[in-house]
């Protein structure tokens, strides 16, 4: 997914006929993951997360093919639907969060949860390296990047092979009735987790998604946006080695909360400057916030329905997450190319537009510790 991210804007901003479109194949991506959640969270509910993460798996191969043979033909509709397909993998991949507590008792569920996530580290380390080796592979850019993501997606389906997770008990006339989706979206506990792991994503996605275009467009190398890409990433995910033991000692609420603070200091350090320093530095605590909200508040989601209901939440919290996200990503494009006349000033209006939504999230999050004290 880094390579994906690093590449889809600049390739979409090679293919598009407007540059206000340049990052719309991200957010088709997002947009496919979106649409994949309910039913592929309700394939793993019925058949086993082993099948899910091989539907992914196949997806990403679909993707890559479609997208490579685009970029050949140099159609950007074409593109878009490569990127379509890619999203039903990025979906399956967001599951391997919930397939971590599956069989977790649930002291260590949250840290079940920040380990599984930790593989992240790998694919920062790895993917931009790999970008930097293979996007010039090819006369035609990027060719060869996309190219080595179907290998990466056939080589890394091997390890579903090993997966043995089993299916989810059928609930009993003893457990009681299964609450509808409206019930389980009106559960304070269950509406402010999805609302700020909303804001936490799309958040994350709006800043990352516009950063290779403005780092390139202020006048650095694609290999300095890369760079950059890859200290986000690490940002994302180092953190996730004692993200689940700081939420088992102070509680997912305050985790949640210092996730929100660090998403708005990221959003002070990017209006600073546009100095390598400040997107270095803006990047990484993009991904430090991305992951103390993301984390706290999936672990939130994880304590606040039965294994039955597991399925729907699931699959109901992942479609409103990426369908915040869909609309971050189509804005990024449109706010750093085409709300100003220069990269400076569409990064700027990036970075403004995550005020709107910290409130959003910081204040359901008071109402939810608000709602716990007077119910104690």
């Amino acid at each position: 997914m880094p390579m994906v991210f690093v590449i889809g804007g600049l390739a979409g901003q090679s293919l598009a006929s407007n540059v206000c479109w340049a990052t719309l194949p991200i957010s088709m991506i997002v947009f496919g993951s979106m649409t994949t959640a309910p039913w592929l969270s309700q394939v793993m509910q019925n058949h086993g997360r082993k099948l899910g993460f091989f539907i992914g798996a196949l997806g990403g191969v679909i993707g890559a093919s479609i997208c490579a043979y685009a970029l050949t033909q140099s159609s950007f509709t074409l593109f878009m639907i490569g990127s379509y397909f890619t999203g039903i993998y990025m979906s399956a991949q967001g599951f391997f969060r919930f397939a971590a507590v599956d069989t977790a008792s649930e002291s260590f569920r949250p840290k079940a949860i920040s380990y599984v996530m930790a593989g992240g580290l790998v694919s920062a380390i790895m993917g931009p390296q790999l970008l930097n080796l293979t996007t010039d592979a090819f006369v035609i850019p990027f060719l060869g990047a996309y190219l080595t993501i179907i290998a990466i997606n056939v080589i890394g389906s091997i390890a579903f092979l090993f997966l043995r997770i089993p299916l989810p008990a059928k609930p009993t006339e003893a457990d009681g009735k299964s609450r509808t989706r409206l019930e389980l979206l009106m559960t304070p506990r269950i509406a402010v987790s999805i609302i700020c792991a909303m804001v936490s994503y799309a958040l994350m996605n709006l800043v990352m998604t516009a950063t290779p275009l403005a780092v390139v467009g202020c006048g650095y190398a694609q290999s300095s946006a890369s760079n950059v890409v890859m200290a986000h990433v690490l940002g994302m995910f180092v953190p996730s080695f004692f993200t689940g033991h700081l939420i088992a000692r102070y509680g997912t609420e305050k985790i949640v909360g210092s996730g929100l603070a660090i998403l708005c200091l990221a959003g002070i350090v990017n209006l600073a400057g546009t100095d390598l320093l400040n997107f270095y530095g803006g990047l990484i605590l993009l991904g430090i916030g991305w992951n103390f909200g993301f984390i706290g508040a999936t672990s939130m989601l994880a304590g606040a329905h039965t294994p039955a209901e597991g399925g729907k939440v699931q699959g109901m919290n992942d479609m409103l997450v990426f369908g915040m996200v869909t609309i971050g990503s189509i804005a990024s494009g449109g706010l750093m190319n085409c709300s100003g006349g220069t990269p400076v000033q569409g990064w700027v209006s990036v970075n403004l537009a995550m005020v709107p939504f910290l409130l959003l999230a910081g204040g359901s999050l008071v109402w939810l510790i608000k709602q716990n004290r007077r119910f104690a």
